[in-house]
């Protein structure tokens, strides 16, 4: 059987495992959090180095992307070389294939029209190539970047526009603690404080991390479709009673639960027996079309 351990920077309470088959081999999938310890997480990756088949980042990132540029979090970097013989991934290398995926389903599967669709990318960085589908797609897309991360009331509504600011900004903001930009630990289990409420008023479609998302969210959500990656049981019914109509998650249901985008990538690492800097997109592809995987879809109504 092969192991895979999503490693958390997020709240232990969202901890979960299953044993799924894919492509007739078992895997024992995990979920730790570590509460928002940055230290707790390098030392239990060092810990399970050479013990497990992959090991994936959750609650960080190590790279982010606008355009054709790389931008490495100082943070994603030390949990990354913790390890010297697991391969570790963070997620960013499927969501290039798996989330722009996402996007042609809701338009080709379940026959969403986003030509002119407002939606509200609440984090792009993390998700560009969803936020570059969306756009290629016909909708009318809000950056919320600088916005949810960095607290400003600073829309962006164009790619162009979105990658000159990336590039004047991210050097400086990749070197400060991940947890300034994103709520991990014991911050991710508080009630949302909404903020910009009128950014999610004015979208049909709010798309992008589910923690981003919920931080600001307000009370009523009346009618909308929700793109995010990782929910609970109990984050569903909380959704279901802000009134969204249908949550779509970019990766399948797993023992009762999506787990996050890490997991998946640092399932597949092992099932093609490559390092991450070996595995290309359409290795990804490929596997990808083999499993069959689907955004997982739920009518909340």
């Amino acid at each position: 059987m092969k192991k895979i351990v999503s490693v958390s920077l997020g709240s232990s309470t969202r901890d979960h495992r299953a044993e799924v088959d894919l492509l007739g081999e078992r895997f024992d999938i995990s979920r730790v959090g570590v509460d928002g310890k940055l230290d707790a997480a390098v030392q239990m990756v060092r810990e399970l180095d050479g013990k497990v088949d992959a090991i994936g980042l959750g609650g960080i990132d190590v790279y982010l992307y606008a355009g054709e540029r790389r931008y490495a979090m100082r943070d994603g970097l030390r949990l990354l070389e913790a390890a010297k013989i697991t391969p570790v991934v963070d997620g960013s290398g499927l969501k290039n294939t798996l989330e722009r995926e996402a996007v042609r389903f809701m338009r080709e599967d379940l026959g969403i029209d986003l030509r002119g669709k407002h939606v509200l990318m609440v984090s792009a960085l993390d998700r560009f190539g969803m936020a570059q589908a969306f756009v290629q797609a016909g909708a009318d897309v809000l950056f919320g970047d600088f916005i949810f991360a960095l607290d400003l009331d600073k829309p962006v509504r164009g790619l162009k526009e979105f990658e000159e600011l990336a590039e004047r900004y991210l050097p400086d903001a990749c070197k400060l603690p991940f947890q300034f930009f994103y709520p991990t630990g014991k911050k991710q289990e508080k009630p949302p404080q909404p903020k910009y409420p009128q950014y999610y008023e004015q979208a049909e479609i709010v798309a992008g991390d589910f923690h981003f998302m919920r931080q600001f969210m307000p009370e009523r959500l009346d009618g909308k479709i929700i793109l995010t990656n990782t929910v609970t049981p109990e984050n569903i019914e909380e959704l279901r009673s802000r009134g969204v109509r249908m949550l779509i998650t970019t990766t399948p249901d797993f023992g009762g639960r999506s787990f996050g985008t890490n997991v998946i990538e640092a399932a597949l690492l092992a099932l093609l027996g490559k390092t991450w800097s070996e595995v290309t997109a359409a290795d990804y592809e490929r596997v990808m079309r083999e499993l069959d995987l689907k955004p997982r879809v739920v009518d909340l109504r």
